[in-house]
């Protein structure tokens, strides 16, 4: 494995000995993995509570930078956007991507090799598959009536 590196000084592994509720905006935001996949539009079944992921994705999502475009105002666009923070990741840690470090971290799960955090590079979400980079079709292209056609597996 990797020796993490202590990325923009935020400290040694910092996610393994603080608590998500102790963690600075700055820690919070490091978690995130850049794989953009909380930006895809997402299928519940109201019976079963089964999450469903497709590749449809927000209409903010910038599909070669796995980025919200307007991240810091992405409220003006789409007001549904759920912010995830330490708070409320136990009411949606259920929608979130198996390979989310949010979750992982919740879950008391270790981080991936080719997670930024851990391997230094914010590329290797890339390299290694797991992001939705060049993989998705904006939701404006797409009828919300046919997003159970674009379902699909989680790349992991």
């Amino acid at each position: 494995m990797t020796d993490p590196i202590d990325r923009d000084g935020l400290g040694h592994r910092f996610w393994e000995h603080k608590a998500l509720t102790n963690l600075s905006p700055r820690e919070w935001e490091a978690l995130c993995d850049g794989c953009g996949k909380c930006c895809l539009n997402k299928l519940e079944d109201e019976e079963t509570g089964e999450v469903a992921l497709t590749r449809v994705a927000c209409r903010l999502f910038d599909d070669t930078t796995c980025r919200c475009a307007q991240y810091p105002i992405r409220h003006q666009f789409v007001p549904e956007c759920i912010v995830m923070k330490p708070s409320n990741i136990e009411d949606h840690a259920y929608w979130l991507p198996q390979t989310c470090a949010y979750r992982l971290v919740w879950e008391g799960k270790p981080l991936y090799d080719w997670h930024p955090l851990i391997s230094g590079d914010p590329e290797t979400v890339h390299t290694a598959g797991v992001s939705m980079q060049h993989r998705t079709v904006a939701e404006f292209e797409i009828d919300e009536d046919d997003w159970e056609d674009h379902i699909i597996e989680e790349p992991t």
